[in-house]
């Protein structure tokens, strides 16, 4: 552990459900010391994800975003457990919440208290909508993130109604955001000596994902939707679907004919350049939703790849996760075992050859470590005194 690029950072994390706890997590696999402040017999939200599971308050939702924590279950209305959180941020490097602004100050642990306390402290928030301004109390949700940064609306094709997209974009990508905010503010307090606030947002987040097509709008009032392409898509085959991206390459359009075994359609006027093929999408789609009807996924790749066209087939999570080279890639860990069977997680994506990530700490029971953390806070408390 002391090889890993966090070892000596300990953080005090107030997070839970997802955006704040991928972030701490992230910041665990890199060997910083994550204490997880959880709610007296209640804990993170997230060991509610499931209703009842076999093994509890230790969900697979809270495994996947908890190991290598450990977990301080308090009653925050008890002076002496906001007096061990006190003494707790006075040797912290970091603390982190993603709850709506005002409520850690309630607590009495907004940040003005805990910079007087500790000036080097790094103080991360991750909110809704951000620390000000006119949604500033609104509660924030990666769904609702999606819809009011203007996500939601963007289709690939405009007659499919409007959805929800089902993995929360928001929740990983402010999670991410806020990692990285942290690592710059430790970065910055090794040249100056200062702490600092870091603050992220579901609704920054979503909005700077869209850093194209927002740019495209803002400058030449014109939607960039790379979904909605002519030469890309989506389409079954007779065991499954493929998706296609028709792109960078001088004729696309000639080299898919080609792997359809069908007439080149570039040679025809209509579809001779971009701006012809965009304005007779529906036919070009017709035509290729058809011919990739008649065979099976694993012929259409092969066909595309031979004239290099981007191409995969899609697949559901579950084969994701039983493809080599996910294993190869290492997004498979082993976390121990429980009654109901084996703990595995998804790995971290970052691979860094001089600081691999392992489970050092299984997703912990609510309240595994008071014994531990009080047990060493209470005797440094001795020896200060002596």
């Amino acid at each position: 552990m002391t090889n890993l690029p966090l070892s000596g950072i300990r953080v005090i994390d107030f997070t839970q459900v997802m955006l704040g706890p991928c972030c701490t997590q992230m910041l665990a696999d890199y060997g910083a010391d994550v204490i997880k402040i959880e709610k007296e017999k209640i804990g993170d939200l997230s060991r509610w994800s499931l209703g009842s599971d076999p093994d509890g308050l230790n969900n697979p939702v809270f495994c996947s975003l908890n190991r290598n924590k450990r977990s301080l279950a308090l009653d925050l209305k008890r002076e002496d457990a906001r007096a061990a959180v006190l003494a707790l941020v006075d040797g912290a490097d970091v603390v982190v919440n993603n709850f709506r602004p005002g409520v850690m100050e309630r607590m009495g642990f907004g940040y003005a208290a805990l910079k007087a306390r500790n000036p080097r402290l790094i103080y991360a928030v991750g909110t809704g909508y951000g620390l000000t301004g006119p949604y500033e109390h609104k509660g924030g949700q990666d769904v609702l993130a999606q819809a009011v940064s203007g996500v939601m609306r963007r289709k690939s094709d405009q007659s499919h109604p409007l959805s929800i997209y089902a993995t929360p974009l928001a929740d990983f990508s402010a999670g991410m955001h806020l990692v990285q905010g942290i690592l710059l503010a430790l970065l910055h307090r090794d040249k100056t000596g200062e702490g600092q606030q870091v603050a992220v947002s579901l609704y920054s987040s979503m909005l700077a994902m869209q850093m194209q097509e927002g740019t495209v709008h803002m400058m030449r009032n014109k939607e960039l939707n790379w979904g909605a392409f002519p030469l890309t898509g989506v389409f079954e085959t007779t065991d499954g679907a493929i998706v296609m991206v028709g792109a960078f390459k001088q004729n696309p359009l000639r080299d898919i004919c080609v792997a359809l075994e069908i007439d080149d359609l570039s040679l025809q006027p209509r579809y001779a350049d971009f701006d012809s093929q965009m304005a007779h999408r529906p036919e070009l789609q017709a035509v290729f939703r058809e011919n990739f009807a008649k065979k099976a996924t694993a012929h259409w790749i092969a066909r595309l790849e031979a004239v290099d066209i981007l191409c995969a087939p899609v697949r559901s999570i579950g084969e994701a996760l039983e493809d080599e080279q996910t294993l190869i890639n290492k997004m498979i860990l082993e976390a121990g075992e429980t009654a109901a069977g084996p703990i595995r997680l998804i790995g971290s994506p970052i691979d860094m050859s001089a600081a691999t990530v392992s489970v050092r700490i299984a997703p912990p029971r609510l309240g595994e470590h008071n014994e531990e953390i009080l047990g060493a806070l209470n005797a440094t408390r001795r020896g200060n005194a002596a």
